[in-house]
């Protein structure tokens, strides 16, 4: 298939390339850099998608760039507060971060809504775990310190 073909479509648009299905495979393979691009090219056509956006986070993180993934995370709960995937991968990059509290108020807000499918069992009981530990500790800090 030529690469204009691949851009412009084919009869129909039956060539028509998913950008976020390739993003996600190319996650899978640990290809992060190339799942950036792929997902990208996704946000390009369905702009403010959380699910894209929540993708370029993980993958953001992968790489190592958790400052663009906190943005990223931050910009998806500022258009739709009760992602959970958002709270939960916020939530853990401020936890190493040394924001305690805000990670705390993350992780409840991701408890309080979480998916009950069992794709995200582990996810619900990393979360409760750590959430439990935390608050264990006694470190939790007055409302609206972050420290």
């Amino acid at each position: 298939m030529s690469f204009l073909r691949k851009i412009f479509g084919g009869p129909g648009g039956a060539d028509r390339v998913d950008y976020y299905e390739e993003g996600v495979a190319l996650a899978q393979e640990g290809k992060f850099h190339e799942a950036l691009t792929s997902f990208r090219l996704a946000l390009k056509e369905e702009p403010g998608d959380p699910i894209v956006l929540q993708q370029i986070a993980i993958a953001y993180t992968r790489i190592g760039m958790e400052e663009e993934a906190i943005k990223t995370y931050r910009h998806v709960l500022n258009k739709h507060p009760d992602s959970p995937g958002a709270h939960y991968g916020l939530a853990f990059l401020l936890l190493r971060h040394g924001a305690r509290g805000e990670a705390i108020g993350h992780l409840e807000a991701f408890l309080a809504q979480s998916p009950a499918d069992d794709e995200a069992r582990n996810h619900v009981e990393h979360a409760r775990n750590t959430l439990q530990e935390l608050q264990g500790e006694g470190l939790t800090a007055p409302a609206g310190d972050e420290t």
